[in-house]
């Protein structure tokens, strides 16, 4: 492979992780221990917060009354895009039943959970578009009863536009809590809620941290690291949107790794020159967090062809990927790993975060190159089923006694050697029946 690395990165989040175990497990084992009073003491504690747990709907209707109507316009048009590409995905995906042979039936059956929580990151901002990712597919999906979750202000509450987000989206209840202590509120079924089938959204690392020591008691959609971006660019590429591109996701946090591939040396040291004043013009925490994350965790890479381009993105597996090059369908054809894919400089992944229907929670840290992101399949379990007549049974189970004393599972083979005694005189009664043809 002919790949020059233009920048390095001087750390790396793999070996840059805080040590949170510890502190998330001692919180899950109060809340486990002592339920509601625990959660609502660390929620004091934290959250900074001691009002109504559980929404109202006249809380929720206030709260409607507090959003403009020029942004209730643009999360319903955010809203309907989610939905309608969810609805999309869920047809993909349904009922059936094949004969294999002669009278045996096998069958499978898309079942959406029961409950999903939904947590919605708060704290300083208010993350409508993660309200929208997370309830509007778990509604899609079927579920029977959704749970957002999202951390209140101090001495107000959950904000107005993630209530309103929520509630449009499909949420039966709406639980003012923040971190672990709410996602242990959602596992634990905990101030009347079911206990949660699966949870999802993004969140902190200890949030992160919670739902990972969680998986197994409930299902997750995925354990997140720091999100992360890359761009693959060519000679025709625009320098400022690529430059711009990468500094708009390196502003997620001081520790988001964003990384540029480029067969273009001028390109990449265009960009490499340009991104330091584009950080200085951001507001000061977004400029902080760029700053960081450009100088720590960035890294452009300069390749020899597109197929030494294609072959490094996807060892790197990013949860966003970009291409800015021509011949979009070459590249949509040839890349495999990543979490959500954005083809040419018309689109950019802000609009993927926001509004554009795709859906933002991504597997990290390389984990796309074997999972894809947050969809309405992530809330189904597709089950199988199976049923025989009676001429099937002999074969079926001649073959299967045979392969269970191979595997030593005598009792295995003895539950098919009573259906092969039952059945072989079935089988001649209906021979002699039909008169020995």
């Amino acid at each position: 492979m002919g790949v020059t690395q233009l920048k390095t990165a001087a750390r790396s989040v793999a070996t840059d992780a805080a040590d949170i175990e510890q502190t998330v497990r001692t919180i899950l084992a109060e809340i486990e221990a002592s339920g509601e009073e625990a959660a609502r003491r660390y929620a004091r504690q934290f959250d900074g917060y001691e009002g109504n747990l559980i929404l109202t709907r006249d809380e929720i209707a206030a709260a409607a009354d507090e959003v403009s109507p020029q942004l209730k316009d643009d999360i319903r048009y955010a809203y309907e895009n989610i939905r309608t590409f969810a609805e999309a995905q869920k047809a993909t995906i349904g009922d059936f039943e094949v004969e294999l042979r002669p009278g045996l039936f096998a069958g499978q059956r898309a079942i959406p959970c029961n409950a999903a929580g939904c947590y919605v990151p708060g704290g300083r901002y208010a993350h409508i578009a993660s309200a929208m990712m997370t309830v509007t597919t778990a509604k899609v999906a079927g579920c029977h009863h959704i749970v957002a979750c999202s951390p209140p202000q101090k001495g107000r509450g959950i904000h107005p536009a993630i209530v309103y987000t929520a509630d449009l989206c499909g949420a039966d209840t709406i639980l003012a809590m923040g971190g672990v202590q709410g996602v242990a509120a959602m596992a634990n079924g905990l101030f009347g809620l079911p206990k949660a089938d699966i949870l999802v959204g993004p969140g902190n690392q200890f949030v992160a941290e919670a739902k990972r020591l969680l998986f197994g008691q409930v299902g997750i959609d995925m354990f997140a690291g720091p999100t992360d971006s890359l761009i693959i660019a060519d000679d025709s590429a625009d320098a400022e949107f690529v430059a711009w591109d990468l500094v708009g996701q390196a502003e997620h946090g001081y520790n988001s790794p964003v990384w540029l591939i480029t067969d273009d040396r001028a390109l990449a040291e265009a960009v490499i020159a340009r991104v330091p004043a584009l950080i200085a013009s951001l507001p000061e925490m977004n400029g902080r967090n760029a700053e960081a994350a450009w100088r720590d965790y960035a890294e452009v890479f300069l390749c020899d062809s597109r197929e030494d381009m294609a072959a490094l993105s996807d060892r790197i597996a990013p949860e966003h990927l970009h291409v800015q090059a021509r011949d979009l369908d070459w590249w949509l054809g040839r890349l495999s790993c990543y979490g959500s894919l954005f083809l040419g400089e018309e689109t950019t992944v802000a609009f993927g975060d926001k509004a554009s229907g795709t859906n933002h929670v991504l597997p990290t840290s390389g984990a796309a190159r074997y999972t894809g992101g947050l969809s309405v399949h992530k809330y189904m379990k597709l089950v199988t089923w199976q049923r025989a007549r009676a001429e099937a049974v002999l074969p079926l189970a001649e073959a299967t006694a045979r392969i269970s004393r191979l595997e030593g599972m005598e009792g295995h083979a003895r539950t098919a050697d009573i259906r092969i005694a039952k059945y072989t005189s079935v089988a001649e009664r209906v021979h002699e029946a039909v008169g020995g043809r």
